[in-house]
């Protein structure tokens, strides 16, 4: 169920769209893919181009990427992020559906009210598809069946504070009487897994440590931290069955917990984020506040593993978690990684950021089709409908040029504020246009069929 209109006919024309790198689920070919009523009708296997079809030559056809962590904010803090800025933003970058999660917005989406409040802030706003995730917290165990009967796709849950007062972290009770709910209707619960034992004792031994020094903000935020709380997380996915998966991942220690877990058949699934693949604390300097995130961008040696991981499978898909804030609230003069809010943005610029690291590992653009499209698809119970080129498959498409570079102009960017830690960088693959549902959506163009 969508929660608001995506600004397009419900209804696209025929198309027609030749490439010689089709992404699909049967492998990279070359291939027209046919649109008929907004859906893929076919996709045919050669090199003749039909009259009058679209021929990208050696540009990439995508499915359009669905990126299942995203927090947009609004009603309540509209001026942190909110559905007209960030699905612009989510359509430049090639996300063609997105996930709302239940925080920062306010109320936080903990009940059926809540998530019909979202549903009419987000109304006529909307650029892409999105849907919503439900939140557990603390008390609210009588309100989750509700709230999937109102269509939320899952629910997430803090095993540590959240960050804002109205969504409060859960502990082991909490979770216990929510899994086995979540387990009968079928749906997963999303985690942000640190444990909260583990950040307090790790505060006590910091305190006093200069603010501004990233080795600071680390230390504050232990690799087991992750690890206790994937433990107990696990261990309650096998006692009540409830599907669970990991958020941004950032410790590649907890992936042999993690392999295990999947080899012993536990329904578990992982994503990690661009950031932690792009990224590393090693090449961090003091006050740069823009990359504090939580759990926070780990060594260099973390990141080559969360690669091989990703890789292997074990990590299963890459979703930004977008979290935007006002500039204020980052605290860039003052440098302050404990005062500064947590989150990094990067919506428009996931598919670019990624590819610029996947690129040199031997990675190909089939492979973010699987880790950003398909996989998350899945997550959300949304696979053969969102995330693939096939027949029958919404037509939402990408069409993407992996050999283009550009730098990073954060004032260009169609995000709520002009703050990303990929300022000023050079990164590959760029978006060239995106259909929705057959649709032209990006670039913009006028009813003359004009680029604004």
């Amino acid at each position: 169920m969508d929660i608001g209109e995506r600004g397009r006919s419900s209804v696209s024309r025929d198309l027609a769209l030749h490439s010689r790198h089709v992404a699909t689920p049967l492998g990279v070919m070359e291939a027209v893919v046919f649109v008929e009523g907004g859906r893929i009708a076919a996709v045919t296997r050669g090199s003749t181009v039909p009259d009058g079809a679209l021929d990208l030559r050696e540009r990439w056809l995508l499915p359009g990427l669905v990126d299942t962590h995203v927090h947009i904010n609004e009603p309540g803090r509209t001026d942190w992020e909110g559905f007209e800025t960030a699905t612009a933003a989510a359509l430049a970058g090639g996300v063609t559906t997105l996930v709302d999660m239940p925080l920062n917005s306010i109320p936080a989406t903990t009940t059926a009210a809540a998530l019909e409040a979202k549903r009419a802030a987000a109304r006529g706003q909307c650029r892409v598809e999105v849907r919503c995730w439900g939140g557990v917290v603390p008390g609210n165990a009588g309100e989750l069946e509700a709230l999937a009967a109102a269509g939320v796709a899952g629910f997430k849950c803090f095993l540590a504070p959240s960050g804002v007062e109205e969504f409060a972290h859960v502990g082991e009770a909490d979770l216990r009487a929510a899994m086995p709910i979540l387990a009968r209707l079928g749906l997963p619960l999303l985690a942000h897994a640190e444990s909260p034992a583990v950040l307090d004792r790790a505060a006590a031994e910091v305190r006093g440590t200069d603010p501004r020094r990233y080795a600071s903000w680390l230390a504050a935020r232990p690799p087991e931290a992750e690890h206790q709380a994937i433990e107990l997380l696990l261990r309650l996915c096998e006692t009540t069955g409830c599907r669970v998966h990991i958020v941004h991942l950032a410790s590649a220690d907890a992936v042999p917990m993690l392999r295990e877990a999947r080899a012993r058949g536990l329904p578990v699934t992982v994503e990690t984020c661009p950031h932690y693949l792009f990224f590393a604390a090693e090449d961090i300097a003091d006050g740069r506040t823009e990359l504090k995130c939580a759990p926070p961008i780990r060594a260099r040696d973390h990141r080559e593993r969360l690669w091989q991981a990703l890789g292997e499978g074990v990590i299963d898909l890459v979703a930004t978690d977008h979290s935007p804030c006002p500039p204020a609230m980052k605290r860039a003069e003052q440098g302050d990684f404990f005062a500064a809010w947590g989150g990094i943005a990067s919506l428009e610029l996931s598919l670019a950021a990624t590819w610029t690291a996947a690129r040199p590992r031997g990675f190909t653009p089939a492979d973010l089709a699987r880790w950003m499209s398909a996989a998350p698809a899945r997550l959300a119970g949304l696979e053969g409908v969102k995330g693939a080129i096939a027949p029958g498959a919404d037509a939402d498409l990408v069409v993407f040029d992996p050999d283009a570079e550009f730098v990073v102009d954060a004032a260009r960017l169609r995000q709520r504020h002009p703050i990303t830690p990929y300022a000023g960088r050079t990164l590959r693959g760029r978006v060239e246009r995106v259909f929705l549902g057959g649709e032209p959506a990006f670039p913009a163009v006028d009813a003359a069929g004009r680029r604004p």
